[in-house]
C-alpha cells in the first residue's frame, strides 16, 4: 500500500508571497523582495494583509511555485496524495482554491482535496507544509518547505526542503 502524503497548497504549491509582493507593488508602488521578508513579520511589509487575503481573486490567481506541477504529478503517481489546505478562516477562498487546483493540477481529483480549518485531525504518513504550526502536531514524517516565514528557524524534528527539486530527490 502506498504511503499517504498530505501536501499543503499555499506556500508549497502556490506562491502566496509572490502574489502579496505583486499586489503591494500595484497598490503602493513599494518594491519588496523575498529577502526583505526573511524572518520578518509579514505585517511589516503588508500592512493591508487581511484586505489582500479577502480580495476577490487572491487565491484564484496565485502563481505556481517553480516545479510544483511536475513534482505534484510525480507524487500523485507514486503515493496516495491529498492536498490539505486551510480554507475555513477565509470561506470565499474555498471555491477559488478548488478552481485553482482544477486548472493547474487536472490530475488531482476532487476526492483528493481536503479544505479544513485545522490540519490536526488529518492523518497520513508524510506531511509537507511551510508552517511549523501545522507540522508540530502531525504524527508522521514532517517535511518543512522553506519560505520567508520559516527560513531562519531551526526545527530539528523536521526535514527541511528548499524547493520542489528537493522533494523529488527526497521522495
Amino acid at each position: 500500500m502506498a504511503k499517504r502524503i498530505l501536501l499543503d497548497m499555499d506556500g508549497v504549491m502556490a506562491d502566496v508571497y509572490q502574489n502579496l509582493i505583486n499586489l503591494e507593488y500595484r497598490n503602493s508602488g513599494r518594491r519588496i523582495s523575498y529577502r526583505d521578508l526573511e524572518g520578518n513579520n509579514v505585517l511589516t511589509y503588508f500592512p493591508n494583509l487581511s484586505e489582500m487575503l479577502h480580495q476577490k481573486g487572491f487565491f484564484r490567481n496565485l502563481p505556481l511555485m517553480a516545479g510544483a506541477q511536475e513534482g505534484t504529478e510525480y507524487l500523485n503517481s507514486k503515493y496516495d496524495l491529498y492536498i490539505v489546505t486551510a480554507a475555513v478562516k477565509l470561506p470565499d477562498s474555498m471555491i477559488e482554491k478548488y478552481e485553482w487546483l482544477q486548472e493547474n493540477f487536472p490530475y488531482i481529483r476532487p476526492q483528493q482535496m481536503i479544505f479544513c480549518g485545522s490540519k490536526i485531525p488529518v492523518c497520513g504518513d508524510i506531511m509537507i507544509d511551510d508552517h511549523p504550526k501545522n507540522l508540530y502536531p502531525f504524527c508522521g514524517e514532517r517535511i518543512l518547505f522553506t519560505q520567508p516565514n520559516n527560513i531562519h528557524m531551526d526545527f530539528p524534528d523536521f526535514v527541511r526542503i528548499n524547493s520542489w527539486k528537493d522533494i523529488d530527490t527526497l521522495l
